[in-house]
């Protein structure tokens, strides 16, 4: 059925709003004029350099921060609507959460393992996945490369590129003010942005946020409070200065703070034993929104950054600096038994985890002029990220003598129990230090005929470090463990072979090999122990791409497919496992995975008025052959066939977006978007009923949204009902919860709710 809805959808043209044009590239230099804003005509910077959408040998999925902002969307938890080859896996924290493109991610609580999709911020590389889940405002566009990007991007680039971009500060004064409020939850929204020029070669542009929900689950141990929700500030400032007419330097700056409840975890399915089934409040799978849970699951976050960008001219070469600097703090508070208080047999179990880390990085590349026989990007990369956590559980267990029967609750306050509080006290880090030279060309053979060559060495040294104090030892607590060291470096060579074919000028045809590697890792975490202190191998693929990019009615209609075939080897994966009855996840090689599918893009603008577009995509990404472990254990070894965890088969985006010009002094805006997709792969794990019972079923979300736009476009008002089928689904459904139940982690997006957003420009 959803495979019928896509198929229909793709036919009858019915899409998403377009991409607005783009800004700068990274290099500094101007892109082609865009002033009729035709899809044909979008410049993107997917290969490090100012190109057409349309001449890029890349799939490339470009998002505008309008379209974004059109569906109400902050973040890529958003964005994952109008990409179908992207999926976002939502966990209890930010600090978990990650990413997957055309099935492939990596999802992992090691703090020695890094993400295999790398997202790039203004050039920046984010070393944490959960870092780049933040509020995206000011944004330009967003550009999704799936498949490894290793030769350009290189770092974490395995399975693919965010490369966001925001936007630049204008020539004059000007500006917007905005202000939103959302029911479910009384969520409300307010941004702003200013363009300040600073002198005849200097030019500013400052922009803040901020943004609170209550959010859409009720804690019955608080009071019936609502929880899931966030509360975030932040402020970014960009300053341009051109000294010269041969140099250009940016300065940007970025400062945030958040502060989520989120994500409490719901108990979907009925307790298989205990006595817990009387403490779980609203039983009843993807329609649960209550839980009783005397700490309130949350994530504190800090957030800030610097990057200092200079382009300059050396003839008709460019040589481009960037050199940032990042800070993430991040505190996360979590409720593991999921209960109200402690009872015989029923213990309570804790978790404060804060992190502290840093990134210093630094490119140089040198970009070849374009028109000649072979044009290039070369240059070099420095990248030492440093993480430190300081993790502490603490639980409460009691006993009563006569014991109570299986089913009776009998809290721990009861007077004669026994109570003691196992704890432990974890201190663990690493530090990766990455240092890379890369380079890629193009060689014009013929005005039609092109040749795609790229090369990149990596040398990649990691140190871990982990020591956990145990003061007694109890459910999830292993005994005292370390002080622990260990250090492995490796060094890789990746690169990327092709061939691009203009067909006709309004149609080109590609084929490419790419090479993809992400580095070492350990599985350090709170439990480690001395059986887990292994290296984790790096991780490679082998990835085959055809494509087929097409321009037609004078660029007003753009429509892209591509084909690909990719194979992992050292697949970096979490294996699901039990210690102590508490759920953990292994962090190991798991062997060999592939993936294949295909993908459509579509960009229309028939008139000035009228953009719609679509995203269609098929995925099948399975397991090849998963590694045994080295001891020999097979209990915890996947079949091959199986899906890989969060993997969607069939997803499609479905959107329009109209201005009707009135002739008087306010226009008209209406616009719809539907995004659908198939069943999505649960828990990866061995036993397959629990990848059945984890599975999130397929589901179709339907947007619509209407707009008062005043003809001189100085304020725009917007009304919107996002979920208007009020489809309920969750984003996460894993195993180990209460008694064996299943916990299930609800999104903003499964509930309908309805808001309006005015915005003034000066």
């Amino acid at each position: 059925m959803v495979k019928s809805i896509l198929l229909t959808g793709a036919a009858l043209a019915v899409f998403a709003a377009l991409p607005a044009a783009a800004q700068e590239d990274a290099a500094g230099s101007k892109p082609a004029s865009n002033d009729a804003g035709d899809p044909g005509e979008i410049v993107v910077t997917a290969q490090k350099r100012s190109q057409r959408l349309q001449d890029v040998p890349v799939a490339v999925t470009v998002i505008s921060g309008d379209t974004l902002a059109a569906q109400a969307g902050v973040n890529l938890e958003n964005a994952q609507y109008l990409v179908p080859t992207m999926n976002f896996r939502k966990s209890g924290t930010t600090l978990n959460q990650s990413l997957f493109l055309r099935g492939v991610g990596t999802s992992t609580f090691s703090i020695a393992g890094e993400p295999s999709i790398s997202t790039v911020v203004d050039g920046v590389v984010y070393s944490r996945a959960g870092e780049a889940f933040s509020d995206l405002i000011d944004i330009d566009r967003i550009e999704v490369l799936p498949g490894p990007q290793g030769t350009l991007f290189g770092k974490n680039a395995s399975a693919g590129v965010i490369n966001i971009v925001t936007k630049k500060p204008g020539d004059q004064f000007g500006g917007f003010v905005e202000g939103s409020y959302f029911t479910g939850g009384d969520e409300y929204r307010a941004r702003a942005a200013v363009d300040i020029p600073l002198g005849e070669s200097v030019k500013s542009r400052f922009t803040g946020f901020y943004g609170n929900w209550d959010g859409n689950i009720r804690n019955i141990a608080h009071g019936g409070e609502r929880v899931n929700g966030y509360d975030h500030w932040g402020v970014r400032g960009i300053v341009v200065a051109d000294p010269s007419p041969d140099l250009s330097l940016t300065l940007i700056g970025d400062y945030r703070k958040s502060n989520d409840d989120c994500c409490a975890e719901v108990i979907g399915t009925p307790p298989v034993s205990g006595a817990s089934a009387a403490l779980l409040p609203d039983i009843n799978g993807r329609e649960s929104r209550t839980i009783n849970q005397d700490l309130i699951t949350s994530t504190k976050e800090t957030s800030w950054g610097l990057s200092l960008q200079a382009d300059w001219t050396l003839g008709r070469h460019t040589v481009t600096s960037i050199t940032a600097y990042r800070r993430w703090d991040n505190e996360e508070i979590r409720d593991g038994d999921w209960l109200p208080a402690a009872y015989v047999g029923l213990g309570q179990l804790h978790d404060t985890g804060p992190q502290t880390g840093n990134t210093f990085s630094q490119e140089l590349r040198l970009t070849s002029p374009t028109g000649q026989f072979f044009e290039y990007v070369v240059g070099a990369f420095y990248s030492r990220a440093f993480s430190e956590r300081i993790f502490r559980r603490d639980d409460i267990v009691c006993t009563v003598t006569p014991a109570p029967a299986a089913t009776a609750l009998v809290p721990c306050t009861t007077p004669g129990a026994t109570v003691t509080r196992p704890s432990g006290t974890a201190d663990f880090g690493s530090t990766f230090k990455n240092y890379a030279l890369f380079g890629q060309g193009t060689l014009n053979f013929t005005q039609t005929l092109r040749g795609i060559v790229g090369l990149r060495y990596t040398i990649d040294d990691l140190n871990v470090f982990h020591q956990r104090v145990t003061a007694l030892a109890g459910p999830g607590i292993n005994p005292s463990f370390g002080p622990f060291e260990d250090s492995t470096s490796h060094q890789n060579v990746s690169g990327k072979v092709g061939l691009q074919y203009d067909i006709v000028p309004q149609a080109m045809v590609y084929a490419t090999y790419a090479r993809g590697y992400k580095g070492p890792a350990y599985n350090v975490f709170f439990n480690l122990t001395a059986s887990g202190t292994n290296i984790i191998a790096p991780e490679t693929a082998d990835s085959y791409e055809i494509g087929l990019k097409n321009s037609l009615f004078d660029g007003k209609l753009v429509l892209n497919l591509a084909g690909w075939y990719a194979k992992y080897h050292n697949y970096q994966a979490n294996n699901p496992d039990l210690v102590a009855g508490v759920l953990v996840t292994r962090f190991t090689n798991a062997g060999d995975v592939s993936t294949r599918g295909a993908q459509l893009d579509l960009l229309f603008r028939p008139v000035r008025d009228l953009s719609i577009s679509s995203g269609l995509a098929y995925t099948d990404a399975h397991v090849d052959h998963f590694k045994v472990p080295d001891n020999g254990v097979v209990t915890g070894v996947i079949a091959d066939g199986t899906r890989l965890g969060a993997s969607i088969p069939w997803k499609g985006s479905i959107a329009a977006d109209y201005r009707l010009r009135t002739g008087g002094a306010v226009d008209f805006g209406l616009g719809g978007q539907v995004s659908t997709q198939s069943a999505q792969a649960g828990q990866f794990d061995a036993n397959p009923v629990i990848r059945a019972l984890t599975e999130i079923p397929a589901y179709t979300l339907v947007n619509l949204s209407a707009s008062l736009i005043d003809a001189k476009d100085r304020f725009k008002v917007t009304f919107q009902v996002k979920n208007l089928l009020d489809t309920s689904f969750p984003a996460s459904i894993v195993s180990s919860g209460p008694g064996g139940a299943y916990r299930y982690i609800i999104p903003r997006e499964a509930d309908r709710y309805a808001g309006v957003t005015a915005r003034l420009n000066f």
